[in-house]
């Protein structure tokens, strides 16, 4: 079963493509394709969500990235991340969809 909510972003991780402060619509369920922003899950700190770019399936999770090398972290320090939810659109504060993008 697939459902929607809006998700709050915190943090510089994923700038410019997100910002701290921006609304996005995910959907909770299906399979992400690299590119994807993707909410995810860590084993490590199971307490928290975060916003990351999908890279690859890794692990039997998914090696995730943040697009701010500088201020993320992410896979490199964590390991793969599980995802919950695919983000598709921002609702706020300039509403638009979220396009997947390769990440080197």
């Amino acid at each position: 079963m697939r459902w929607w909510r809006r998700v709050a972003v915190r943090g510089p991780s994923m700038s410019p493509t997100v910002r701290d402060g921006d609304v996005l619509l995910v959907r909770f369920g299906g399979e992400p394709s690299p590119g994807d922003v993707v909410l995810v899950r860590w084993s490590a700190r199971p307490e928290q969500l975060s916003v990351k770019r999908a890279v690859r399936p890794e692990g039997g999770g998914w090696w995730v990235l943040g697009d701010n090398p500088f201020g993320s972290t992410d896979s490199r320090v964590l390991g793969p991340a599980d995802v919950v939810g695919i983000a598709s659109a921002r609702m706020w504060p300039q509403p638009g969809r979220l396009r997947p993008a390769p990440h080197s």
